[in-house]
């Protein structure tokens, strides 16, 4: 079952129900804010105290960087991006059967976007729901000259407790400490004590994130770099939308094409980055 809703504010989204899972999808910026199996706790984290207004990024569920990750030169443009603060257009759905649905959505360049971004271009999402999460976004260069993106899909992960959660699949990756701008090495399973900022690279097997209670399993394609992300305490506190220890339960672990994954698209010819999450 699919149903289009709005908050009392207007801010509009589409609420999904099948037989094996559910999720709630905001058209601005085609914001996946919520995604839970039947029966189980929640995936994906979300700000208690989180903004559903026009303009504002929802803090948690998977944002979507683009056409840029983190901060563009120009200080001026907003961080990660225009894609997540943009008005979407919702495409189609398609249920497959009772247990796997599909919907689509559209952003293309308009007025507002050629002033931020100088090119012309297709970006379609595509969200597939069932006993796991896909999310394909595919980026189409509609413009007459070559452009290069940065992109994440900024995926917020509930854990129980951040003392009990330990990522594996990255031992031995090389990693842009972004809180030193040191190139490190990653040695052994990743556990959380402080802060942490890392851009990985030459990442080609399948993450996993261990809780005390639950595994979940994350595949990238069209991606060799995995951004891994906590505030801590005192960044928390600085942060919008966020209570002062929202750090305890909660982990980003996003699929990305980030610093040196870089992808330069020539005209009319796409990119498609993908996460399959389980």
């Amino acid at each position: 079952m699919i149903t289009h809703k709005k908050l009392p504010n207007g801010f509009e989204y589409i609420e999904v129900k099948n037989g094996v899972a559910e999720a709630k999808i905001a058209l601005q910026g085609a914001h996946l804010f919520h995604y839970a199996r039947v029966g189980k706790e929640p995936i994906l984290w979300l700000s208690e105290v989180s903004d559903f207004e026009k303009g504002k990024a929802i803090r948690g569920g998977v944002p979507i960087c683009w056409p840029w990750f983190g901060f563009n030169k120009d200080k001026a443009l907003p961080q990660h991006g225009f894609a997540r603060i943009s008005m979407w257009e919702f495409v189609c759905s398609n249920e497959l059967d009772e247990k796997t649905t599909v919907l689509t959505f559209k952003l293309t360049n308009s007025e507002k976007t050629l002033q931020i971004w100088h090119y012309k271009f297709e970006l379609e999402l595509r969200i597939t729901i069932s006993d796991k999460l896909t999310m394909e976004l595919k980026t189409t260069n509609r413009d007459e000259k070559e452009f290069k993106i940065t992109q994440a899909l900024h995926t917020y992960f509930a854990v129980s407790h951040i003392s009990d959660v330990a990522i594996l699949g990255l031992d031995k990756k090389p990693y842009l400490n972004a809180l030193t701008y040191k190139n490190e090495e990653q040695e052994g399973d990743i556990t959380f004590n402080e802060e942490v900022d890392r851009v990985y690279q030459d990442v080609d097997d399948e993450i996993v994130l261990r809780d005390k209670n639950r595994e979940i399993h994350i595949k990238n394609q069209g991606s060799s770099s995995v951004v891994v992300w906590n505030p801590w305490i005192e960044k928390t506190k600085r942060m919008s939308a966020m209570q002062e220890n929202a750090y305890e339960y909660m982990l980003c672990i996003e699929s990305a094409n980030a610093f040196d994954d870089a992808r330069a698209i020539k005209s009319q010819e796409s990119h498609s980055l993908k996460a399959v999450i389980c």
